[in-house]
């Protein structure tokens, strides 16, 4: 049996009342129904597409499949670190793309996959009510088969399944350049905090966003509320790494955990053999929104033939070569990629955020550091971390483990091998700089501040190193290879010896394995 202290009580039915109001507030008309999604099936830049059948039209039109979708939540949750210790957080929870997030994968979905509303009966085993395994969708038909990755799109269960299911980092995002982005945010209301009536927004930092009424900046856009959803739309134009966090008192908000990381995979992955970097985004292409006809270049690379793509662009598993940025000739190419998300937290200012009094922000010093929202050893563990929130349900609360894997081989190395992994490195830190090491390999850095290290003259600026030292905001895209590497376990972590272990000693701390086998 669970037992609640006082406070937890008091928190607990204050959460109660709280669900009670906002779903009588959904749930009471039509007209009152304030959390909703915006998913087109088509635009203007991206019209329906004919469905082909051995290359023959069918006569029926289908969504356009560079037309993406993902929608969060806003709220709070908690997390477990790597010495037991759990900590408040508020954050980003997941509202689509559900089970691709809880492997560790962005949940980015094309049109057609998200408008298939999520229904996910319950599994034996699992706690009915949590993030992963909810309730049934309202919606649900019995007749139709469970869709883990489709948006929530029902009101009520946004709420039920957005509520305390903050994650740590936010959920992972991943577009294609030419696409076009829709992202919703739906405010779910801190639910261990009633007293705070705060609005989240989300700011792609960095970002080459043309609209300042999608940056999330509330001195220029808009702020969303409590009950509320917002669908912030984005174009892709430039691969690389970026971030995104909420702008409602940052300091705050990403102290306390809404922040998380996106990128964009460049139009060279999905470029036929020989194909030109040349290429034209049309309204009539039916295949990926690229074309010969014309010119438009992301870059300064616009001549010459690119290497052949992945052997599989849809699914884009391990092994199959991706490329990084267009790089014209192949240098940027990896056979699987990590989010490599370095996070800290002061836990006096995540207990005071918890405990309805005002946080010091003067004093602020963060003591737990992690990657990609887990510490060492944890950050090798394949399983889930779930934390068990005030309301007695274990919900995933960090998903994303860290840990390499790679195969040693001889150079040069055969096709289909894993041995070249991007590190997507980004410092999601309000207060530190980080510096993170390899032993043993190598990184090549390829890019920095998502822009590919070239010169003006299109002349290669990666260069090889042992470290990397950024700062809150600045991301760097890393490519290690195991090729001629002694099979053995390798260690990535920082030289900042006081961000190796948690609040006191021992477990903990800002390290991963790299397991060359």
């Amino acid at each position: 049996m669970l037992k609640l202290s006082n406070s937890q009580a008091v928190q607990r039915f204050a959460c109660v009342v709280a669900i009670c109001v906002i779903n009588a507030l959904l749930c009471g008309g039509a007209q009152a129904q304030l959390l909703r999604t915006q998913c087109p099936t088509s635009t203007v830049l991206h019209p329906l597409v004919p469905e082909l059948i051995n290359g023959v039209p069918t006569g029926k039109m289908l969504p356009n499949p560079s037309i993406k979708c993902q929608e969060i939540s806003g709220g709070d949750g908690y997390a477990t670190m790597a010495d037991g210790s759990q900590t408040y957080l508020f954050g980003f929870g997941p509202l689509s793309g559900i089970d691709l997030i809880s492997q560790g994968k962005p949940g980015t979905q094309t049109a057609a996959e998200f408008n298939t509303a999520y229904n996910m009966p319950n599994l034996p085993g699992l706690d009915a009510g949590n993030a992963m395994n909810p309730v049934p969708d309202p919606t649900y038909v019995s007749s139709s088969p469970p869709s883990p990755n489709g948006g929530v799109l029902d009101a009520a269960a946004m709420m039920n399944i957005g509520v305390l299911a903050a994650q740590q980092p936010a959920p992972l995002m991943a577009i294609n350049e030419d696409d076009e982005y829709f992202l919703t945010l739906s405010n779910v209301g801190m639910i261990m905090r009633p007293d705070l009536f705060e609005q989240h927004t989300v700011h792609f930092h960095g970002y080459p966003n043309a609209s300042s009424y999608f940056d999330g900046v509330p001195d220029a856009s808009i702020a969303i509320s409590i009950s509320g959803s917002m669908t912030y739309y984005y174009t892709a134009p430039d691969a690389g790494t970026y971030f995104f966090h909420c702008h409602i008192t940052p300091p705050e908000h990403l102290q306390m955990g809404m922040v998380g990381q996106l990128y964009v995979r460049p139009r060279q992955d999905v470029l036929a053999p020989g194909d030109s970097l040349r290429v034209a985004l049309v309204a009539n292409n039916t295949t990926h929104g690229l074309s010969t006809d014309g010119v438009h270049c992301a870059d300064i690379l616009c001549t010459g033939a690119t290497p052949a793509p992945p052997t599989n662009v849809a699914t884009r598993e391990p092994g199959t070569v991706q490329y990084a940025y267009n790089d014209g000739d192949g240098s940027t190419a990896y056979d699987v990629e990590y989010p490599m998300q370095l996070m800290g937290f002061d836990p006096a200012f995540h207990f005071v955020g918890m405990t309805f009094n005002p946080e010091d922000f003067s004093g602020m010093k963060d003591k737990y550091f992690m990657i990609s929202g887990r510490s060492y050893p944890d950050t090798v563990s394949t399983d889930q971390i779930r934390t068990q929130d005030s309301d007695g349900l274990a919900r995933p609360s960090q998903p994303i483990s860290s840990k390499i894997v790679l195969t040693s081989c001889t150079s040069p190395c055969a096709a289909g091998i894993t041995h070249r992994a991007l590190l997507r490195v980004s410092d999601l830190n309000v207060t530190e700089f980080h510096t993170l090491a390899t032993n043993g390999i190598p990184m090549k850095v390829i890019a920095w501040n998502a822009r590919l290290l070239r010169d003006m003259a299109g002349n290669n600026l990666a260069y090889d190193t042992n470290s990397i030292t950024l700062g809150g905001g600045e991301s760097a895209d890393v490519i290690i290879d195991s090729a001629d590497v002694p099979k053995g376990t390798y260690f990535v972590y920082t030289t900042n010896l006081d961000h190796l272990s948690n609040d006191a000693e021992n477990l903990g701390g800002m390290m991963t394995e790299i397991l060359v086998q």
